[in-house]
């Protein structure tokens, strides 16, 4: 799986490409993260790649010329192109079946917003797609691109050891079950008794229980699209 994210603050990226599951997974060649500084596809002395908007207002705009000429490039040399992906508040939500499509692709542009926004001829004529990872506002579209790189990621074979680490309750409907280990009793809270029992199907009982009470409370917007109503499934689903 391979990654061209065009940014125009490259290094945020060292870190967190260096570091846990995906810093391994980039180590061992099994994905590919190329940052792409987008001052590097302007022309001018100032390297610049944004103006006030048009009409006036507040904030500055990013360029289309840098970003079309930056996808441009790397589209190229390749047989066929990537998915082009722009990080935006305005863009749709970040789900995790995107991500499952996005691994499928094996490629993947991610265009880094910045500032007041960016011209609108890339939103028409350049992005494929528009996401944003939440109803909230950051400085750039830098830490999204992150998440999807991560997210994406571990879906590619070999990077996550154990496969069912790779089922997601986001697929399934419901949220995960609550978790316990040692040690017994801490601060005089105590595990569950049902999960010291060793009796298997009261625990998986239990567990249903716990997952399906806990999206009503937490995240009914889950059980919308689930054609039981939300009624408790009966595959235990772990992940981390």
């Amino acid at each position: 799986m391979r990654f061209d994210i065009v940014t125009i603050f490259p290094d945020l990226f060292a870190g967190p490409l260096s570091a846990g599951l995906l810093g391994k997974a980039v180590t061992d060649g099994l994905v590919q993260v190329r940052i792409h500084d987008l001052r590097q596809f302007t022309h001018d002395r100032h390297r610049t790649v944004d103006d006030r908007p048009y009409g006036g207002g507040p904030g500055m705009v990013l360029k289309p010329e840098p970003l079309f000429e930056a996808v441009e490039r790397l589209q190229a040399p390749e047989p066929r192109p990537a998915p082009v992906v722009l990080l935006t508040p305005s863009g749709r939500l970040y789900r995790q079946e995107v991500a499952k499509r996005y691994a499928a692709a094996g490629r993947l542009i991610l265009l880094c917003g910045r500032y007041e926004g960016v011209d609108e001829r890339v939103h028409q004529h350049l992005a494929d797609e528009e996401l944003s990872i939440g109803d909230y506002v950051l400085g750039g579209g830098e830490l999204a691109a992150l998440v999807v790189v991560e997210s994406v990621a571990r879906l590619v074979p070999g990077v996550v050891g154990d496969p069912e680490s790779l089922e997601d309750c986001f697929s399934a409907g419901l949220l995960d079950y609550p978790q316990y280990t040692r040690p017994e009793a801490y601060r005089g809270w105590k595990v569950p008794e049902v999960l010291l029992s060793g009796d298997h199907a009261r625990i998986e009982r239990w567990r249903r229980e716990q997952r399906s009470e806990r999206t009503r409370t937490r995240r009914p917007d889950l059980l919308v699209s689930r054609p039981d109503g939300g009624a408790p499934s009966s595959t235990v689903v772990t992940g981390e």
